[in-house]
């Protein structure tokens, strides 16, 4: 847990019993409750810090985030965002059907400017900024609940123009210490860590050649697939397409848009970190998988984090230790008309967001004290401009609700503890 002295200064995060004490003590109150944080009645300026690592793990879906101690190896918070960048595309996307629907009704007139429009240097699409924001916004947010000394950032995670023509790199990368796992990542996300003939997840998976190597099949990466063994094995000397499966040649050759816009986004990322004032180390997606290989860590997007960068303790201690899962949800929206499947207009919203002192997503606590849904309710509550409020699908008057946590754009949940190295 986290906690604050008065003067809102981090200290050193303690165990969830230690926290029990201090409240029940009354020496502490709740600060925040997600991620779940405690200030303290007293200012402690002399009492002494240890430093911590925030390591990252930027996914185009989800990014992983570990606080670990150097020293000792010991992992103190870990969290997974789910970012919202497709919705946001699906969004932009939507706002300009309406608008191009509305011009070719001819309702106004304004000349095209499509041909006349420029890009500022290092132009990001929203889909993508709205990614970074997550993520920057993150590690300010701990930052001020925990003392971070230095960051690690999985920087270099995908090369395809290494991986179409190995001859690019120098001999150092084909025989390194990390041979073959850059490629080996890069197909397991693009077969998404199954069998690509029976679909088998959670078993050792195989590289495997679409048009096998004795029958002129070449190494580029258009041509590698992922197998399990009894696939492998039953496929043999035969194509993908003599095996039964001719969908996959066509498969292989889609790109894979995440990791593209990863490596659209990384670097912008990389700049804005940087900006902290912290010291950032880099690793790339090979090392990654290598350090968690070695440390006998299942697969999770926390335990990538936790695995990014050569400071990577030896051995790292993650027992009891469960990820908050953090969700974009976003501040609503901003628009006020709302429209049907022909563009037109069915609906307008209010300019007032918050009504008798809530907002939606707010976390709350309601307790009713009579009626068919008597009794204590927890949840993220969505408002409206009567004195009706939804809360996990009941109505529920605003006068029996208590704000426990102002809506911040984001939903939390914890995820699954990981049993330990092995």
């Amino acid at each position: 847990m986290f906690v604050l002295d008065a003067n809102k200064r981090p200290l050193n995060p303690v165990h969830p019993g230690w926290a029990h004490k201090l409240l029940a003590a009354g020496q502490a109150a709740v600060f925040k409750r997600a991620p779940f944080t405690l200030i303290l009645k007293a200012a402690l300026p002399e009492v002494p810090v240890q430093p911590l690592r925030l390591k990252l793990d930027p996914g185009s879906r989800t990014t992983g985030l570990a606080l670990v101690h150097d020293a000792s190896g010991q992992v103190v918070f870990a969290a997974e965002i789910a970012h919202r960048g497709q919705q946001v595309k699906a969004a932009l996307e939507a706002r300009s059907r309406v608008r191009r629907s509305r011009r070719s009704r001819k309702t106004r007139y304004r000349p095209s400017r499509f041909l006349n429009r420029r890009r500022p240097k290092g132009w990001l699409p929203p889909s993508l900024l709205s990614r970074l924001a997550n993520v920057t916004t993150w590690v300010a947010r701990l930052r001020r609940l925990c003392p971070i000394s230095a960051l690690s950032q999985e920087l270099v995670k995908f090369d395809p123009a290494l991986m179409q023509d190995p001859t690019i790199s120098g001999i150092q990368y084909q025989q390194g210490e990390l041979a073959g796992y850059e490629c080996r990542e890069y197909l397991l996300e693009k077969w998404h860590r199954r069998c690509a003939y029976c679909g088998a997840t959670g078993v050792p998976l195989e590289v495997e050649h679409l048009v096998p190597r004795s029958r002129d099949g070449s190494d580029r990466v258009s041509n590698l697939v992922l197998a399990c063994h009894g696939c492998n094995q039953r496929k043999g000397n035969q194509t993908a397409e003599e095996f039964g499966f001719p969908q996959l040649l066509a498969q292989a050759r889609l790109p894979l848009t995440d990791a593209a816009a990863m490596n659209a986004a990384r670097w912008a990322l990389y700049e804005r970190l940087k900006a902290t004032g912290l010291s950032v180390e880099v690793g790339s997606g090979g090392l990654t998988k290598f350090n968690r290989s070695n440390r006998g860590l299942l697969k999770a997007h926390w335990c990538d984090a936790l695995c990014v960068g050569s400071s990577t303790p030896a051995i790292v201690h993650i027992k009891g230790i469960q990820p908050l899962l953090i969700e974009a949800t976003g501040h609503g929206t901003r628009q006020m008309c709302g429209t049907d499947g022909a563009g037109f207009p069915m609906r307008h919203r209010t300019r007032q967001k918050r009504w008798f002192g809530y907002q939606t997503g707010d976390l709350v606590q309601a307790v009713i004290p009579r009626g068919t849904y008597a009794g204590k309710h927890t949840g993220r509550v969505t408002i409206r401009a009567r004195k009706s409020f939804r809360l996990n699908g009941i109505d529920v008057h605003p006068k029996y609700l208590t704000c426990l946590q102002k809506g911040d754009g984001y939903a939390y949940r914890l995820g699954t503890a990981l049993p330990p190295p092995g």
